[in-house]
């Protein structure tokens, strides 16, 4: 691990925003899938830390379908994403060509068969905060997936966002979708078929500036990043990338005043300036099949990855010009027990991240990488495929199994182990008081405040 440099400007640096966090207190929204800032942290709250089918529960709700992408919140609506299989029966018309008795072709006969298909309705679903009630759906797209997807994904991965407006729901190959609150579509905006490796299925979520949204598009066809206008869903700017699949959701920051779009791959972690599209600095890559969001805070980016190899690079980003790679700009490396799927917390001072897909636990300083414990087993968790998520001095981590509670700090220390009747891919979400996990099932609302 390198030494650390002295950071510069730091002060000067601003925080990581988008146009939603601008319209509503930070502390009762959750308006894109790693909360207000992009951190995997709820900036306050206090849900129980003890919950279960009989405990502390406020309601549960059954969603239809199947959806690992984490759900959104704004004022009373909860925002999920989520594909319905439905058989759908084809009749298929065709003729064929009869001889009369003298030999002649010339009568057609018709004939007709029918088909059943497995289709998926591509929906958008409302869910009432206070009650669990569903107060609407939209299906805004109906078809067969040309494309697989893993057995432990969906075809709803891809989490949405909001500006308190409107909500961006973006299903990948089926395009993104603008609804106003009420689920009416304003646009929508598609790029055709994906060819992700190995059908490993899509999951990167859009990321949204002011009147600015924001698609990356890795593949193994040929890539691209591409800006939209929120109002009309016409493209700004489109650029091609030199990389493979990656399933990592772009990063928008502001800094000294410019916003720079930041993303993780296997070739190369890059800056875009969204307004342009032209790059501003870029580094060495990551490892292989890119999951994890980049996060920043306090003037320093974290990028990280676990597949096939370890990677964590943390960048200064007042001084992030051109190629920094094996430059100051670079402050420090830590490449042990990094994660595959989940995305890292940051929170106070420490940045908290899980191996692999499995449930042993590293904390770091944030800012110097120094090490307070690494590869801590949290009991209860065998396997996850979701992100953590932080508040109030504890980390709640949803496994495939289990819903575990840490405490946050130095030390590693479990406070609780909660058994559910469900399985968990999609990560927690805390709004105050209330803790909201989406099961395989049903979506569940925990609190103390009954």
């Amino acid at each position: 691990m390198k030494s650390i440099v002295t950071l510069a400007l730091i002060g000067i640096l601003s925080i990581s925003m988008s146009s939603c966090l601008l319209a509503q207190d930070n502390k009762t929204s959750w308006p894109q899938w790693r909360g207000p800032l992009d951190t995997g942290v709820a900036l306050s709250g206090n849900p129980p830390t003890e919950f279960g089918e009989n405990q502390n529960l406020k309601w549960k709700t059954e969603i239809p379908g199947k959806g690992h992408a984490t759900p959104i919140v704004w004022g009373n609506q909860i925002i999920l994403l989520s594909a319905v299989a439905v058989e759908k029966e084809t009749v298929i018309e065709e003729t064929k060509d009869e001889a009369d008795d003298q030999g002649q072709s010339g009568r057609r006969r018709g004939m007709s068969f029918s088909k059943t298909d497995l289709i998926h309705q591509f929906k958008v679903i409302s869910v009432d905060k206070k009650s669990g009630e569903i107060q609407w759906e939209k299906t805004v797209k109906e078809e067969l997936p040309q494309e697989k997807t893993h057995g432990l994904g969906s075809w709803a991965s891809n989490s949405p966002v909001t500006d308190g407006k409107h909500i961006y729901a973006y299903f990948g190959s089926r395009g993104l979708f603008c609804l106003d609150l009420k689920g009416n579509v304003i646009w929508d905006h598609d790029w055709g078929q994906m060819e992700k490796h190995m059908s490993f299925g899509e999951g990167s979520s859009p990321a949204l500036y002011k009147d600015r949204i924001v698609v990356l598009w890795d593949h193994n066809g040929q890539s691209f990043i591409v800006t939209l206008d929120t109002k009309t869903g016409e493209e700004i700017w489109k650029a091609d990338r030199d990389e493979g699949t990656s399933w990592s959701s772009p990063l928008i920051v502001e800094i000294n005043g410019k916003p720079q779009v930041i993303t993780s791959a296997t070739k190369k972690v890059r800056s875009y300036d969204l307004e342009t599209g032209e790059i501003i600095w870029e580094s060495t890559g990551m490892t292989s099949n890119v999951i994890p969001n980049p996060i920043f805070e306090n003037g320093i980016l974290y990028v990280m990855s676990g597949f096939r190899g370890t990677a964590l690079q943390t960048i200064d980003l007042a001084n992030a010009k051109g190629d920094i790679s094996g430059t100051d700009a670079i402050l420090w490396e830590y490449n042990e027990n990094t994660p595959y799927t989940p995305c890292p917390v940051l929170m106070d001072g420490y940045l908290y991240f899980l191996k692999a897909n499995n449930g042993f636990l590293t904390c770091l300083n944030a800012k110097t990488g120094e090490v307070k414990y690494k590869s801590e087993k949290v009991e209860g968790i065998s396997s996850i495929f979701s992100s953590p998520t932080g508040t109030d001095g504890k980390i709640y981590i949803a496994g495939t199994e289990n819903v575990s509670v840490i405490k946050a700090g130095p030390s590693y220390e479990l406070i609780s182990t909660n058994e559910l009747d469900d399985t968990f891919h999609a990560s927690p979400v805390i709004i105050g008081d209330e803790l909201f996990l989406r099961g395989f099932k049903a979506l569940y609302c925990f609190s103390v405040n009954q």
